[in-house]
């Protein structure tokens, strides 16, 4: 007889059954829904049979914009779910099938990104002029790789190449890129530019460079981001969140170095150039510094014409002082020689004082008194021995000389 299950036994029982494997189904979206920003859930359909099978997963693990019409490839485990008995897939990870469905992708999520800021061209910045060390995220082995390494040694050289080797195609590519991304924001040194590259291809084999995590990688680097991928015509997301668009890995080269040629034709140009501006200048200056000394000259020669009038004035005046001086001068002389007491002496007049040095004008004198006689020519001492009161008395008066 056969065993008897109770609903959630018999549940049990189908997901111990089918949920022991991983499978991957393809269909076409329908019905997709997103439930409050956190579950994920639409039906696969065949694109001619009609048959559906629902699919679950969690809005997290969703790395690529989705909706109804798009071919898709879905790989989780099937599973009864245990309140509504629905049969659904619990969805691990959705890859986009066909080129109808990556293109509706790449447009939804370029919309997306591009309503966010990361292609807004304030936020991107300037690549070094002359970077000393690029850092570039590539597969070693790839021709792409190669072409950027001989284009960079060919138009500069010396300078230093950090390779972080990646895939660039298939399930590994995107967390390959964007742990290289995390890696280059801490590597010490760390490098003046990033490059983004890898060869051409379907737009299946550049899914990794249309992904939302590399987008978000790019955007955060803290170091300035070229990008090339694929071909001239090729057009990724990650070109538009890149600082620099490349059209080739090869224009990658030529746009993070400089053509040491084109630089030094720039400098000898700007040499030339600096060197008619300079010679301009120095016309320039000669012709002020020419005006100037003419109008130095010119004023030089008026200050001394001054000067020469000035000086013939001074030495006129001088002269007409000192000869007024001169004057006043031997005047002062003749009467000083008039007022010299030795001349009135010469002419037979003398100088009598008393012993204490006091000149005796009047013969208010006792006799006896000691007096002092100056002549021109040597002195007398003497004493009283008479007084008359005038010279024109008639009484006379003797003096007894002393030796």
């Amino acid at each position: 007889m056969a065993r008897v299950f109770t609903v959630s036994e018999f549940i049990d029982h189908i997901n111990a059954l089918v949920a022991t494997d991983v499978h991957v189904v393809e269909g076409e979206i329908s019905g997709f829904n997103l439930s409050q920003g956190r579950w994920v859930f639409f039906d696969l359909k065949d694109e001619k049979v009609e048959s559906k099978v629902g699919c679950f997963m969690m809005a997290f693990k969703l790395k690529t914009p989705l909706e109804d019409g798009m071919k898709v490839r879905v790989i989780g485990t099937p599973k009864v779910h245990e309140k509504s008995g629905q049969f659904r897939i619990t969805v691990e990870q959705v890859e986009l099938v066909g080129e109808g469905a990556l293109k509706r992708a790449f447009e939804l999520l370029k919309k997306k990104l591009a309503g966010e800021g990361l292609f807004a061209d304030e936020r991107k910045r300037p690549i070094p002029r002359f970077p000393e060390r690029i850092g570039v995220i590539a597969s070693r082995e790839s021709a792409a790789f190669g072409d950027f390494k001989r284009i960079l040694g060919n138009r500069w050289g010396g300078v230093a190449i950090q390779l972080a080797h990646v895939q660039v195609q298939g399930a590994q590519a995107i967390p390959d890129i964007v742990g290289a991304f995390k890696y280059f924001q801490t590597a010490k040194p760390r490098p003046d530019v990033l490059v983004l590259m890898r060869g051409g291809g379907s737009l299946e084999d550049l899914q990794a460079f249309n992904s939302e995590e590399v987008a978000y990688a790019i955007f955060g680097s803290k170091i300035p981001v070229v990008v090339g991928v694929g071909h001239e015509r090729d057009e990724s997301i990650a070109d538009y969140v890149a600082d620099l668009r490349a059209s080739t890995p090869s224009n990658a080269a030529e746009l993070v170095v400089p053509d040491r040629r084109e630089v030094a034709y720039a400098v000898d140009s700007m040499a030339g150039k600096i060197y008619g501006t300079l010679a301009s200048l120095i016309r320039g200056m000669k012709s002020d510094v020419d005006h100037f000394v003419l109008r130095l000259d010119r004023m030089l020669r008026s200050q001394v014409h001054r000067a020469d009038a000035l000086a013939v004035r001074l030495v006129a005046a001088t002269s007409s002082w000192l000869g007024r001086t001169r004057e006043r001068l031997e005047g002062s002389i003749r009467l000083l020689k008039n007022l010299d007491p030795r001349a009135v002496l010469r002419r037979g007049y003398s100088i009598t004082r008393l012993a204490n040095g006091k000149i005796l004008r009047t013969a208010t004198v006792a006799v006896g008194t000691e007096l002092q006689t100056i002549l021109a020519a040597g002195q007398i001492r003497s004493k009283v021995i008479g007084k008359q009161s005038s010279l024109f008395d008639a009484a006379s008066h003797e003096c007894a000389a002393r030796e």
